[in-house]
């Protein structure tokens, strides 16, 4: 019996695939008017910046939230433009890899920097180190803000925790874990967080 689609990832691969081209001709549009001789403005900057944003996320959003096969790769190169552009202003991603890698291992790694990304609200640095088949995430913050209830549902993917839209990369996250058999470690103190799979 074939294996369930898992649906929440086709819905989070249709979403971002519908969106991508419309924020795409806002983009597009914005840079014709700038070439029409249009004022750069405040405005003009506003959209501008909203729009690169927009696209940071969606790629962001692709990755960690679409579909991915374990024979589906995905290059460092565009592995770190993504961050660089997603955490634009607000977090710092270093990220150490091979070359190539599996886009399945990257959904994972990209869900947990996001569950990371929950902890820290003041801002702060992520390592990402990936040597031998065996992932470390550190993220250090002058302030963490840990939620015990959502960091163990990585762990034990069964507790009860109540879970709202902001913080759906948690089980998310848990399930991607199961279904590619890893077993995940967290180390999580005043200043610094530290996953390991």
């Amino acid at each position: 019996m074939p294996d369930k689609p898992d649906l929440a990832a086709l819905l989070g691969s249709r979403i971002c695939h519908d969106l991508i081209s419309p924020i795409g001709a806002i983009s597009n549009g914005v840079e014709l008017l700038m070439m029409d001789g249009a004022v750069p403005g405040p405005e003009m900057a506003l959209v501008s910046e909203s729009v690169a944003a927009a696209n940071a996320r969606i790629k962001y959003f692709r990755v960690g939230f679409g579909t991915a096969s374990a024979e589906q790769r995905i290059g460092k190169s565009e592995v770190t433009g993504i961050l660089a552009d997603a955490m634009r202003g607000r977090l710092s991603v270093d990220w150490h890899s091979k070359v190539d890698l599996s886009r399945r291992e990257v959904k994972l790694a990209f869900l947990l920097i996001q569950c990371v990304e929950t902890a820290m609200p003041y801002g702060g640095r992520i390592h990402v180190d990936q040597t031998d088949g065996r992932w470390i995430i550190t993220a250090q913050s002058p302030k963490l803000r840990v939620d015990p209830d959502l960091w163990e549902l990585l762990s034990n993917p069964a507790a009860h925790v109540d879970i709202g839209p902001a913080h759906v990369h948690f089980p998310l996250a848990a399930q991607e874990i199961a279904a590619q058999g890893m077993r995940l470690t967290a180390d999580i103190r005043e200043h610094e967080l530290r996953l390991s799979f």
